[in-house]
């Protein structure tokens, strides 16, 4: 039986996570022991320490060394994770002993990306120094990631959420569609096209249940047009410009910021093929009632700058 986490908190020190890590990196208890700066002997102790703390074994004793078994796996993430938390704790304190934010981490849905980007160049133009991490993904899995304080902010959609309460959010950007594609596909210079002419087209489409994906099967339905049946389904910007990029069989919606990037380098353009559905407006979000780091403050500012200059203006 696993003990309580005020078991496992009260009895867990760092030093021991270090060599679960160093465990994982190297699978050999000796050079483990070397990385950790401590005996085999006090290394072999610290093991049994660790799996009596947890109350499951965490690796299997082979002749090759030690392997982990699957919550020995579990372990080593989590034991990672704590080195991280830590280096980054370590990055942002600097930060503000010299009186800059340190460092920030940012979530967003693909098409919040090119925001998001300006935001960031604007942000390491005012502040060299800072550190950013970026994590693109879904807006579900990023409040998530809100929840348990992996991210400082994200840019994405509460709607999705049982409990929108649990956020402090504002309105960032509305999104409009387009449908692009490769400038060698074959209706690339159509003047103009409905869905019909797509039929049997090879689609690059958001998984299942996300806003944008009901929005794509809206306008199948609204037009008399059957669905796709044979979809690649992704989250990631990069894998679907790539995927359109490398086959001009391949179509996709997307949102208009995105759509403008793809279109902007040259290799895709937009299709003569008018989008009737408009998304919801992606917001920027953050935990209600959790303090906001420096960091993550200068990253908002940057974020809301053109907005607030705008409602700044006088009244004509």
């Amino acid at each position: 039986m696993i003990p309580s986490l005020n078991s496992i908190v009260g009895r867990l020190h760092a030093k021991q996570l270090r060599l679960l890590a160093a465990l994982g990196d190297h699978g050999s208890l000796l050079n483990a022991a070397r990385e950790v700066s401590i005996s085999q002997p006090g290394a072999s102790k610290a093991l049994r320490e660790i799996e009596s703390i947890f109350g499951v074994e965490l690796f299997v004793r082979t002749n090759r060394g030690l392997e982990p078994n699957t919550a020995g796996h579990c372990v080593i993430r989590y034991a990672r994770l704590f080195q991280s938390d830590m280096a980054h704790l370590r990055d942002e304190l600097l930060g503000v002993m010299r009186g800059f934010g340190g460092r920030v981490s940012a979530g967003t849905i693909m098409g919040a990306v090119p925001l998001l980007t300006d935001a960031i160049n604007w942000l390491l133009s005012e502040q060299p120094q800072m550190s950013v991490e970026v994590l693109e993904d879904t807006s579900a899995t990023l409040l998530g990631l809100l929840d348990e304080g992996r991210i400082d902010l994200a840019l994405c959609r509460t709607s999705v959420s049982r409990s929108p309460e649990l956020y402090s959010s504002v309105a960032v950007q509305e999104e409009t569609l387009a449908v692009i594609a490769s400038t060698k596909h074959r209706l690339a210079d159509a003047k103009q096209l409905e869905l019909a002419d797509l039929e049997g087209a090879h689609w690059v489409v958001y998984r299942a249940n996300m806003p944008i994906r009901r929005l794509f099967e809206r306008e199948f339905q609204e037009a008399g047009v059957r669905l796709p049946v044979h979809l690649v389904e992704t989250t990631s910007a990069f894998t679907t410009m790539s995927l359109l990029q490398t086959n001009p069989a391949f179509v996709a919606m997307l949102p208009v910021a995105v759509a403008d990037f793809c279109t902007g380098q040259g290799w895709a353009t937009k299709l003569a093929l008018a989008v009737n559905s408009r998304s919801e407006p992606y917001e920027l979000v953050t935990r209600q009632g959790a303090p906001v780091s420096p960091g993550a403050q200068l990253l908002i500012n940057a974020l809301t700058r053109d907005r607030d200059a705008e409602s700044a203006k006088p009244e004509q």
